[in-house]
């Protein structure tokens, strides 16, 4: 393990990563095929660790840090404005059915109704016929 002075191990960057590899998708058709968060920028990129000299292996740890402190804030930004989207499809969506349901509770109404009308009627009728 290298380390130096005010830097993290190999093993603490790797563990700051864990918790990004955890969450990312398994199926990148998906995400390619699909929505995107149009309003988070361009996603960072991972950088290649070099591990020829110290030096350029601490360079890589600046590297790694600085792609995880991006990673961490672009994620956060797909699921501010993914929670965001998802609420407004959502809010449509009930509106939508908010008048579907309207509807339908109208014609149950109605039906309803008659069959109360038509029960009376032939409730009257029963009657008048009795009585002969």
């Amino acid at each position: 393990m290298v380390t130096r002075s005010g830097r993290i191990s190999r093993w603490c960057a790797v563990g700051l990563l864990l918790p990004l590899v955890a969450m990312a998708d398994t199926a990148p058709s998906r995400a390619a095929a699909g929505w995107t968060a149009s309003g988070c920028g361009r996603e960072p990129a991972p950088p290649a660790v070099e591990s020829g000299s110290v030096s350029q292996y601490n360079s890589s740890i600046d590297k790694v840090s600085a792609y995880d402190k991006a990673a961490r804030a672009y994620s956060a930004c797909v699921n501010r404005q993914a929670g965001s989207e998802q609420t407004a499809i959502s809010n449509e969506a009930r509106a939508r059915m908010d008048v579907i349901n309207a509807g339908a509770a109208s014609v149950q109404r109605r039906i309803a109704g008659n069959f109360s009308a038509l029960s009376a009627q032939l409730h009257s009728a029963g009657q008048k016929l009795g009585a002969k």
